[in-house]
């Protein structure tokens, strides 16, 4: 990237020293180090980011499965013509509309238990 060779090097550390001094030195090489760092591992990330768009942009999408069509507007029902209506039947005048049916059937069952002897066998 910059082509510092070996020389440049002693001459950038034998500069800052002088600047610096040997107490602060160390110091200012270890962050100068973590500023390093941290910029490799930002241009690294944005290249690999980089290449993944390009790679995903250069695929065809992914065909998704259609899903079933649900109609909005449905017919209204059908409703039931005058000839069905007749057939059903009303309930007959001399039973009361309140009660159930099935009230005979558990008259039958009370008269076939007062057949039975009280003995229970």
């Amino acid at each position: 990237m910059f082509d510092v060779g070996f020389w440049e090097l002693v001459l950038i550390f034998g500069v800052g020293l002088m600047i610096l001094g040997p107490e602060r030195m160390p110091r200012v090489a270890s962050q100068i180090g973590r500023w390093i760092g941290r910029a490799r591992r930002t241009a690294s990330s944005l290249r690999h980011q980089l290449e993944k768009e390009i790679a995903s942009a250069e695929s065809p999408p992914p065909r998704r499965k259609p899903k079933p069509f649900k109609p909005v507007n449905r017919p209204p029902a059908a409703e039931p013509d005058a000839s069905s209506a007749a057939e059903e039947r009303p309930a007959p005048a001399d039973a009361p509309a309140d009660e159930p049916e099935s009230a005979p059937a558990e008259e039958k069952d009370a008269e076939q238990d007062s057949d039975k002897p009280a003995g229970g066998s």
